[in-house]
């Protein structure tokens, strides 16, 4: 991956690649979960607790001694395993719980020690081929790097997907030995031991939502294809999505039927968009609940923030952590937001910074409005209550507090706290000197020449 963060940790569509598997796994009934873990340990480990909890215990595998040597740390690791043993790779993102499931019922029908996952590629490069026997049954599995020049040739593959009945796994792991070209145990081996006993079954699967993640490109691949199965989801349970390619949804987000999302919309970590809310163009969102009926226009960036039913955003608007707009409000184009909460029907309307503020009901912030909060070392929380008015090019330095029904006019600096109903105004008196205009005009000229 050409990055200091272990692979299994890389993110598709919200979620760590181990995330999926985990999750997969659990989706398809598994009764316990071993994550194998190695470099990274303490990192993995981290992530898989705060996802899964005790649903996840994990097995360190000291030496990195292939495939064979992590399923046999966790083997040995709980000797009580009992029924049949998934085993899966834990960088494959887009493994669908039914195919595990499909593959445990068929292991079981057949009685066999040993079920796994084919797949056929135009490319198979870099995968162990399927080698079958005249009967046409699955009778070894060879890596890529010790295939002859005939076996390379072929195009069925294994994925590396894998039900085995514990008892026979706990039997032949031992049997295990490096003899090949990695110097390495591989688990691939137990097919071959398996086929000698007549005990192996094979389910055909499709490469596409199989494939491995081993460097960005394929992290990119499998991004993609995970987005698209995330926003056709949505749209068949009756989301409105625009544009089903240039929709990003983390798999974390809930969004509800009724919902309209416009094309290239980002929404990140949990966000949830309730019934009638239509998200427009371009607009990036991380954890933010948009509520009924609300209104995010293009280009709007959101992150820790809530906006009210019926409330409309941007354009090109900026609501930073901790921004609560309450029902029917309004922030409008070029504003920023920051820890501030904005009461009903309450407007910033254009080209303003409203940060750490309370501001009441039906309160209206002119366009060029400054919150000035910080003095160099803390921030300053500005009040505003209900029904006041704010002109435009107002600076309020904080800490203050207008009044209820005050009315600051335009182009003030409010420095103390305005009483109720009053009228803040701090201006210098204008002066128009006749003529001055004309004058200033030619002596300019004149200095140009």
């Amino acid at each position: 991956m050409k990055s200091s963060l272990p692979k299994v940790l890389h993110e598709v569509a919200g979620r760590t690649l181990v995330s999926w598997v985990v999750g997969a796994t659990l989706a398809a009934g598994a009764g316990r979960c071993l994550v194998v873990v190695g470099y990274g340990r303490d990192e993995v480990e981290r992530w898989l607790r705060q996802e899964f909890g005790a649903r996840v215990d994990t097995v360190l595998q000291p030496e990195q001694r292939g495939t064979g040597d992590a399923v046999r740390c966790a083997m040995e690791a709980d000797h009580s395993v009992t029924g049949r043993v998934l085993v899966l790779y834990g960088d494959c993102p887009l493994v669908p719980p039914a195919v595990l499931g499909k593959l445990i019922d068929l292991a079981e029908a057949a009685d066999a020690d040993l079920g796994l996952v084919t797949a056929s590629l135009d490319e198979p490069a870099g995968y162990g081929r399927i080698i079958r026997g005249d009967g046409g049954g699955v009778v070894r599995i060879v890596e890529d790097r010790d295939c002859s020049e005939a076996e390379r040739a072929i195009h069925e593959v294994n994925p590396g997907l894998y039900a085995i009945r514990a008892d026979f796994l706990r039997q032949a792991i031992s049997q295990l030995a490096p003899s090949n070209a990695q110097g390495e145990l591989y688990l691939t081996d137990l097919v071959e031991l398996a086929a000698r006993r007549g005990k192996v079954v094979d389910l055909e699967g499709e490469m596409s939502e199989l494939r491995g993640v081993n460097d960005q490109r394929d992290l990119s691949i499998a991004s993609a294809a995970r987005r698209r199965a995330i926003a056709e989801d949505l749209a068949r349970g009756g989301v409105v999505v625009a544009d089903l390619d240039s929709l990003y949804v983390d798999s974390t987000c809930e969004i509800e039927p009724g919902a309209k999302l416009g094309a290239n919309v980002h929404l990140r970590g949990h966000c949830i968009v309730r019934n009638g809310a239509h998200i427009d163009v371009g607009c990036v969102l991380n954890n933010v609940l948009v509520e009924k009926d609300a209104v995010v226009l293009p280009y709007t960036v959101a992150t820790d923030s809530i906006i009210g039913e019926g409330a409309q955003v941007g354009p090109f608007s900026h609501l930073r952590p901790l921004s609560e707009l309450g029902p029917h409000s309004k922030v409008g184009n070029f504003s920023e937001t920051k820890n501030t909460k904005l009461g009903e029907k309450s407007k910033v309307n254009h080209l303003s910074y409203v940060g750490d503020g309370i501001i009441g009901r039906h309160v209206n912030i002119g366009a060029g409005t400054i919150f000035c909060n910080y003095d160099g070392e803390q921030k300053h929380t500005t009040v505003l209550e209900d029904d006041v008015f704010i002109g435009s090019d107002t600076q309020l330095i904080a800490p203050v507090t207008v009044k209820k029904g005050a009315y600051v006019a335009s182009g003030t600096t409010v420095t103390r706290n305005v009483p109720e109903d009053a009228l803040a105004l701090s201006r210098a008196k204008q002066e128009n000197k006749e003529g001055y205009a004309a004058r200033l005009r030619a002596r300019l000229r004149k200095k140009k020449t």
